[in-house]
């Protein structure tokens, strides 16, 4: 059976399993198994894979501007390893929750370099 992973899996919406979003799949990483077979180990995500992805002028301005908004560039990836992936259909649905997931750098860049700077940014709303 033929399977074309990057027609099933790129740019479609990874959600976490309370139904909130955690990006798109930029990329697809591979890994090597002891016998030699190649298997996806993780999906990819954010402006470094993206960046790398499209290559290029596009692609060398995204990764700038994402290692701009972090305290120790280059960028990787938010790596989603493919064991906590529940299903995939119209978008990737994860078992686990968006909290449980390492955070991306360049988020908690700006969290903490411009969102926690907002007056009643810790405020609840309501």
């Amino acid at each position: 059976m033929r399977v074309q992973l990057a027609r099933q899996l790129i740019d479609r919406q990874i959600v976490d399993a309370e139904g909130r979003l955690v990006g798109r799949v930029d990329d697809i990483a591979f890994a090597v198994d002891g016998a030699g077979y190649p298997y996806v180990d993780s999906l990819l995500t954010g402006q470094g894979a993206l960046g790398e992805r499209i290559g290029g002028r596009v692609g060398r301005l995204l990764v700038a501007v994402a290692d701009r908004f972090t305290d120790d560039p280059p960028v990787p990836p938010l790596r989603v390893p493919l064991a906590v992936v529940a299903r995939v259909d119209s978008a990737v649905r994860l078992r686990c929750r968006a909290a449980d997931l390492p955070s991306s750098p360049v988020e908690s860049w700006l969290r903490r370099h411009l969102i926690e700077r907002i007056p009643g940014a810790y405020r609840a709303s309501g």
